[in-house]
């Protein structure tokens, strides 16, 4: 018989870890709800006709399909069918790939019970069927928070900010927010005479860190661009300050190119809004988010002292929705944090440290059957007075009791035997300090801190 396993590229998550985990996703709910976001979710499955086609090819290759329920080959003569269409006489729905695109067709089927701006953040899983490696997982969850019906520049500047707060409220400062633009890399792309390879060079150029300069250009290189052109390119993967004299430079670089001016104008938009509030922010020139729908200002986070993917990504979509069969145009931008490469972060730098996980506060503890009775009610008193709490289930000794109690990091064990109930009383026992004390049913909850 073989050991029970499970798929590649997922996890299980002890309650030790989960403990963990809650901290850093009720950390980033509770920021996001500072910042008048509302809650949403959406199904784990979507239809194939929603998710295709909204990531580009390399995504589209990443989605999970499932396969129709009943005898779906019945009726098929396989032998006339190549793999593209029979995809889709086997298979209609899939896992979803990100939070972004259910978004858009949830606000494409309610557009009439919407208020606009519409901010929703979103905590849940997502399925990618990449090759695992450290820090990539094919079940991940992301934290998303995105503003749809306004093209207001704030919203970036506030999503800075939410990423500031969030990793200040976790103890994570050895970050760099990274910030492009795609109408900077689609006027790189017109300079170098190669506008039509556009989606393509996003896509090599995204490798950057991956594949390394000499990598980017070799890929260049094999699309059919020529020395120049490569040479054009590479101009733009550094990184730098983000500053008004750094939009200045690209903007005398790149005069002449149709796209350039509304990058020029978004980037220093955004610089007058951060105001001072510019820490760890760089113009990356190599960030290009690969995901088709981007079209202006784009995220992505990255750890500088542990080495690690990105953290946290994002940027704007300006038509989204349209392809959702939505007439007017819905501006929206958003980002997701992601909570598995976090917590491999903040575990490498040892951020949980002094975070020991509770999962109870008092534990009763019963000597024999007849204590059992007798610590039902009190257990229920200190419910309703906040404590999370639990009754030995069965008679034991004390030690195994306490032992237990010390396994789950429990401070007060509540010791009922024969000689408490005859008294009416209960021996409290602060498991951290060791100190012991009798009290009566009546006040006992009191001495409990």
């Amino acid at each position: 018989m073989s050991k029970p396993s499970i798929p590649q590229g997922t996890r299980d998550f002890s309650p030790e870890l989960m403990a963990k985990r809650k901290f850093i996703l009720n950390t980033i709910e509770n920021v996001y709800q500072s910042f008048g976001f509302m809650q949403l979710e959406t199904p784990a499955m979507e239809n194939l006709s929603t998710l295709t086609g909204k990531y580009g090819n390399e995504g589209d290759q990443l989605l999970f399909k499932i396969l129709n329920s009943g005898d779906y080959l019945k009726d098929l003569a396989l032998e006339t069918l190549d793999s593209k269409s029979l995809i889709p006489k086997i298979a209609e729905k899939g896992l979803r790939y990100d939070l972004t695109v259910p978004l858009a067709r949830f606000v494409a089927m309610h557009r009439h019970e919407i208020s606009f701006p519409f901010k929703r953040y979103q905590i849940q899983p997502v399925w990618r069927a990449d090759r695992p490696q450290k820090g990539r997982y094919r079940e991940f969850w992301q934290c998303d928070a995105d503003v749809l019906g306004t093209d207001s520049l704030l919203c970036e500047a506030d999503f800075i900010k939410i990423y500031q707060t969030v990793f200040s409220k976790l103890g994570l400062h050895d970050y760099e927010i990274r910030i492009n633009h795609r109408k900077l890399l689609e006027a790189v792309c017109e300079k170098a005479d190669a506008k039509q390879h556009f989606r393509t060079i996003t896509i090599i150029i995204d490798k950057a860190d991956k594949i390394g300069i000499d990598g980017v250009a070799k890929e260049l290189g094999s699309i059919g661009l020529d020395a120049a052109q490569v040479q054009t390119v590479l101009s733009l993967l550094n990184k730098k300050e983000l500053s008004k004299q750094t939009i200045e430079a690209f903007s005398k670089d790149l005069s002449g190119t149709e796209s350039i001016g509304k990058a020029i104008e978004d980037l220093n938009k955004l610089i007058d809004l951060c105001g001072n509030n510019l820490k760890q922010i760089v113009l990356d020139g190599s960030l290009a988010r690969g995901l088709d729908y981007y079209t202006a200002c784009i995220f992505e986070v990255v750890p500088t002292s542990v080495k690690m993917g990105s953290i946290s990504g994002g940027g704007r979509y300006d038509n989204l929705t349209e392809v959702f069969g939505l007439k007017e145009k819905v501006s929206g931008i958003g980002i997701s944090f992601g909570i598995d490469r976090l917590y491999d972060v903040m575990e490498e730098l040892q951020l949980f440290v002094g975070q020991t996980s509770s999962f109870a506060d008092v534990l009763f503890c019963p000597m024999d059957e007849e204590a059992i009775s007798y610590c039902l009610p009190l257990a229920d008193i200190c419910r309703e007075k906040g404590f999370k709490t639990e009754i030995y289930p069965s008679p034991s000794k004390l030690k195994k009791q306490l032992d237990y109690a010390n396994s789950k990091n429990i401070k007060w064990a509540i010791i009922v035997g024969e000689s408490e109930i005859e008294k009416r009383e209960v021996s409290i026992k602060n498991l951290v300090d060791g100190n012991q004390q009798t009290s009566d049913i009546v006040d006992f909850v009191d001495l409990i801190h």
